[in-house]
């Protein structure tokens, strides 16, 4: 994994490290340890070195694409997806206009709903997405989550459709 955190030295300073090993110590004996001096002393064991190449890599892609491209994109498969959900009055669970679509089929439970949709090639998430409380103001166990990306396009969101439409014939 990559990670990043942006602080003061002098906050850094009075932070301990989270891991040990490697570079992340100046010395070590019996009496104590003593640690390496600003980030260093947080960054143990071999870095993330692969990882951070891929990174590169997809920043590259992304650059290479442009964001703006991207977004135009994303918000252009999210309005069918808009549609096709509307078309198939399920229950929705926040507005439309976004990339991330939580939903319920009237009287189907959400993981009938996904074994449905993955057969028909669509890959969505169901349950409480770490979000409980939340399922609980809403009166419900759990919800399907399905979102957009840029690799996705009309294609998939006829497959949602067609999904949708079989969920209904074959369980409601």
């Amino acid at each position: 994994a990559v990670g990043a955190v942006l602080a003061s030295p002098a906050l850094l300073a009075t932070l301990p490290p989270w891991q040990g090993g490697g570079d992340m110590i100046e010395r070590v004996s019996f009496s104590g340890t003593t640690y390496a001096d600003g980030v260093a002393r947080f960054e143990a064991g071999t870095p993330a070195i692969a990882e951070v190449i891929a990174l590169g890599a997809a920043c590259d892609w992304v650059s290479e694409i442009g964001f703006d491209t991207i977004c135009a994109h994303e918000a252009a498969v999210a309005s069918l997806v808009d549609e096709a959900l509307d078309e198939a009055s399920v229950v929705r669970y926040g507005p439309h206009g976004t990339g991330i679509f939580a939903f319920n089929v009237k009287d189907i439970h959400p993981s009938d709903v996904a074994m449905v949709l993955d057969n028909c090639g669509v890959a969505v998430r169901t349950g409480h997405h770490c979000a409980m409380p939340l399922m609980e103001a809403l009166g419900i166990e759990g919800c399907v989550r399905a979102s957009v990306a840029l690799y996705n396009d009309e294609t998939d969101v006829e497959r949602l459709r067609a999904g949708l439409a079989k969920v209904t014939k074959l369980l409601s």
